[in-house]
């Protein structure tokens, strides 16, 4: 059985809802009864209708104006929506109150088949100041207690889904490298069986365990750093043989066994380097990878090519998600005139 959440209690589309609102105004009015108040004007019944009725329209206007909020905003616009929504609320749950009030105490006079005329005037006069003590005071308070528990848990259903999604991304990102690198790898395979047979064996071994590693770590979400290191050596091995010394890896990890890394990361990172820069062997594309406090960084030189498509940042917009999510860290990216940086947290 799933645990309920505030939503699940707030959602006037379930009978649970409603009856937790009858409960709750039904203990209201005992509550006023065993303390011999009846709220002045109000008598016992009147309580137990006004606390009902208010609930079913609070919650139904906060439903209307939080429950599908929006928060793929900046943090000062959700802040400024939140805002005006929040003061809409409380006005509208005011002049709801109100006309309710006014409409219960009409009833009330053509049952007691007084002047109906007398509504306006007794409510200025008489029924004002029991309204407000008795009903809106607690009601302001809970309203506000109301649309702060609201707003969390719409941001969590809000997480949720977003982390749903963020999963299918990570797997997918996690079960597979660039298909181009795949097919190249198989050319390069060709090539060597016939000319280079042990080299060929060496490279296949590194292919290998490039995709051993993948096959073994998807459903991770951490993995020491050491393995990963492992792993962006085999896979760089596989770029040397066939870019020979146009591309050079530079690692100055150590102590990398203290620490933990999101599995393919640093992978990520070196396509993203090999995929967007020119390599010769008069210009060589040179990639560092070392420790800077609690962060592993990547950085190579830049070197664009001069003819290439718009870069859609998708591979490293989607890591730094996981990144996020993860770590509960952020991806540092830095761009000079002459390199480009990315700087990923680790864990200890």
């Amino acid at each position: 059985m799933n645990n309920l959440t505030l939503y699940d209690l707030l959602d006037q589309r379930k009978l649970l809802s409603h009856s937790i609102f009858l409960v709750f105004s039904l203990i209201v009015m005992g509550i006023t009864i065993i303390a011999g108040k009846s709220a002045g004007t109000f008598s016992n019944l009147n309580v137990f209708i006004m606390v009902f009725a208010q609930l079913e329209m609070f919650v139904f206007l906060g439903n209307m104006l939080f429950a599908k909020l929006n928060f793929d905003r900046t943090p000062v616009e959700l802040t400024k929506i939140i805002l005006v929504r929040f003061l809409v609320f409380l006005a509208g749950c005011f002049l709801l109150s109100m006309l309710f009030y006014l409409f219960l105490q009409y009833i009330n006079l053509v049952i007691r088949g007084e002047k109906t005329s007398l509504v306006l005037f007794n409510f200025i006069h008489t029924g004002f100041n029991d309204w407000y003590k008795s009903v809106i005071k607690g009601l302001t308070f809970g309203a506000i207690l109301f649309v702060f528990l609201l707003w969390q848990a719409s941001l969590r259903r809000e997480q949720k889904l977003k982390e749903e999604n963020l999963i299918f991304q990570n797997e997918t990102l996690k079960s597979q490298i660039n298909p181009h690198f795949l097919f190249n790898s198989l050319n390069t395979i060709s090539s060597l069986i016939q000319n280079q047979p042990d080299a060929a064996e060496v490279f296949i071994n590194n292919l290998a365990s490039v995709y051993r590693y993948i096959l073994e770590n998807g459903q991770k979400d951490i993995v020491p750093l050491s393995a990963e290191l492992d792993f962006i050596t085999d896979y760089f091995n596989l770029h040397r043989v066939r870019d020979e010394e146009k591309i050079l890896l530079y690692l100055d990890v150590p102590d990398a066994d203290r620490y933990r890394i999101l599995p393919v990361s640093l992978q990520i990172l070196l396509e993203n380097a090999i995929k967007h820069n020119i390599a010769t062997r008069e210009n060589q594309l040179k990639i560092s990878v070392y420790l800077e406090d609690q962060l592993i960084v990547v950085e190579n030189n830049l070197q664009r090519k001069a003819s290439q498509l718009k870069a859609t940042g998708t591979g490293l917009k989607n890591l730094a998600e996981r990144v996020r999510l993860v770590t509960k860290r952020n991806l540092i990216i830095q761009e000079t005139n002459d390199n480009f940086i990315v700087k990923l947290p680790l864990i200890k």
